[in-house]
């Protein structure tokens, strides 16, 4: 299949269900209360039956808002949507109410597609209030959700169930010829430096494009039907773009029932390749170290001998004949068994959403956990580079895609081209024309490209926003905004890139320069008000105001971050 000569998402799925075995099973959700299996056929099928539903209630271009945990009827959903000529517009389950409520009110859509009691409960009030939202369909059984809920203004909702027990016509089949490559195909809101997010527009050109990257990076390392296991959230740039990955290489894709059961998930479904982000490899890393620091005597020396040769073989240094014996052995008595607690079929891990530490990367390659970096954004649908299998660089993201254009500016920014760029921000022209100059993609990153081989490698972030351990996109000035709101704190810097958890620096207000338990109830009061990825764990109060005399802050009064991070770096680390 030339993804090249696609004109859009649908003929994607049209085209690889068409090759596939149509009893073959295609989805499958390791949820024990709800083990859902979709054949190729019933996916298909699905697709449709839910499309003429929702094109009955949509105009073309209409968003429509899709809130739900990873799921069979998730992909359904998203590409039933799409056919019936609307924009998919994800959204985390983990929102609060408030964040729904920004986000109805900028994309209003005209239908909303949810799954269950708790998330509905965030959502009703913004849907009896909005007459823009036309319908409602929820992924489990309506009667039930009615009944827990009293919702109002019933005649708004359906239920997913009810509707694909409808019959289809032996002619209709999955088919949307309006729909061109620069045709929107979703809007994914991601965080700014402003502090609310902006709905990202990616096209169907752009997403097929980056597919063609990322089966040129996957194909070596399939020798069988390819089997996936997704856990990440879908509403994620990076999941949702992996989705389509498995659709394009006929995948059997395993949905992860929760991240508590996700090893015992990785041992039933023994996935070939797992996509995840920076946060999961770090307790990857500390997990296995810990174990194999309680060795001693021979199994000590052995697995010391496991990380030395490993890193070896991935620096593509030499051996001796004895040291190449020994990697062998390794081979079978150490590495076999990691793998095995991967399902025993696991070729590599993908990491993106953030930056992947340098010893995590070499550590996991070495102990025989191949693991690929990659580099992207949001708003280049969403990847830009990455390593290949047969060349890793662990301190690096990797060449670019083909058909990914990337240079570096004169102050080091990392810029991108393509078809792969983004149409714009949603609603918000301006802040478009900010960022895309002259078809550039200004990313906000610093970097380097190696002039040998065109690897990319990520030296610094220019922009503020805070990127988790998890790989998401935090905004530190809406935080610390709410933060110094309240009369208690004069100032605050909020800390936490590449960690678990966000932290924070606080000024107090002079009266309350001793009174930390004050200042604990009102982070605590804050952080009602702010997402789990947003809340803060932990503080350290300082005395000292950040000023323009100190060079903490800039003369146009705004907190130099770095300045502050070097200064304080020991005390805030001490904290995790």
């Amino acid at each position: 299949m030339n993804l090249d000569n696609l004109n859009n998402l649908i003929e994607l799925f049209a085209h690889q269900a068409k090759k596939q075995n149509k009893k073959s099973i295609f989805l499958q959700w390791l949820n024990p209360s709800n083990k859902k299996i979709y054949t190729w056929e019933e996916t298909e099928k699905n697709i449709l039956k839910l499309s003429k539903v929702i094109k009955d209630n949509i105009k073309e271009g209409d968003r429509c808002l899709l809130v739900s945990e990873n799921r069979p009827e998730w992909l359904v959903s998203d590409l039933a949507i799409m056919l019936a000529g609307g924009i998919t517009v994800p959204a985390y389950t983990t929102y609060t109410q408030d964040d729904y409520n920004y986000l109805v009110e900028d994309c209003t859509p005209s239908l909303v597609i949810v799954s269950n009691n708790e998330m509905l409960k965030k959502l009703k009030n913004i849907i009896d209030v909005n007459d823009f939202i036309k319908k409602v369909i929820t992924l489990d059984d309506l009667e039930k959700i009615i009944q827990n809920l009293n919702l109002k203004r019933k005649e708004k909702y359906l239920n997913y169930n009810s509707i694909i027990k409808n019959n289809l016509l032996d002619n209709e089949k999955i088919e949307n010829n309006k729909l061109k490559r620069t045709s929107p195909a979703c809007i994914i809101y991601t965080s700014g430096t402003g502090g609310n997010p902006k709905g990202v527009i990616l096209s169907h050109g752009g997403i097929l494009n980056n597919l063609v990257g990322a089966c040129e990076i996957t194909k070596p390392l399939f020798t069988s039907k390819p089997v996936f296991l997704t856990w990440l959230p879908l509403s994620h740039s990076y999941e949702h773009c992996v989705q389509f990955l498995q659709i394009a290489v006929g995948a059997k894709v395993f949905y992860a029932e929760k991240i508590e059961k996700l090893l015992d998930n990785i041992t039933e479904a023994k996935p070939i390749v797992m996509t995840a982000v920076p946060r999961f490899y770090q307790n990857l890393y500390n997990k296995i170290n810990m174990n194999l620091k309680k060795q001693s005597g021979f199994k000590a020396k052995l697995i010391e001998a496991t990380l030395r040769l490993g890193k070896k073989k991935l620096l593509n240094q030499k051996m001796s004949f004895l040291e190449k014996l020994l990697n062998f052995l390794i081979e079978k008595l150490v590495r076999k068994k990691i793998k095995k607690q991967f399902g025993g079929n696991l070729k590599a891990f993908v990491s993106g959403g953030g930056a992947l530490d340098k010893e995590i990367g070499e550590f996991l390659n070495a102990v025989g956990l191949p693991t690929l970096q990659g580099y992207g954004l949001t708003e280049t649908s969403p990847v830009v580079s990455c390593n290949p299998i047969n060349k890793i660089k662990v301190e690096t993201v990797g060449p670019p895609f083909s058909g990914n254009q990337v240079k570096i500016a004169e102050d080091g920014e990392i810029l991108v081209k393509g078809e792969n760029v983004m149409l714009g921000y949603w609603n918000k022209k301006e802040e478009t024309e900010k960022v895309i100059i002259n078809g550039w993609l200004h990313t906000g990153d610093i970097g380097e490209i190696d002039p040998d081989d065109g690897y990319l490698k990520i030296t610094d972030r220019k922009k503020d926003i805070i990127v988790s351990a998890g790989g998401d996109n935090i905004s530190p000035a809406k935080i610390e905004n709410m933060i110094t709101n309240e009369p208690e704190i004069d100032q605050c810097m909020v800390y936490g890139d590449k960690k678990n958890y966000l932290v924070a620096l606080i000024v107090p207000n002079k009266d309350f320069l001793n009174e930390k338990e004050k200042i604990n109830k009102v982070i605590e009061k804050v952080n009602k008000k702010l997402t789990l990825l947003e809340k803060i764990k932990r503080i350290l109060l300082i005395n000292e105001n950040f000023s323009i005399e100190n060079g903490l802050m800039t003369p146009t009064m705004k907190v130099k971050r770095k300045k502050v991070t070097e200064k304080y770096k020991n005390q805030l680390e001490k904290l995790y």
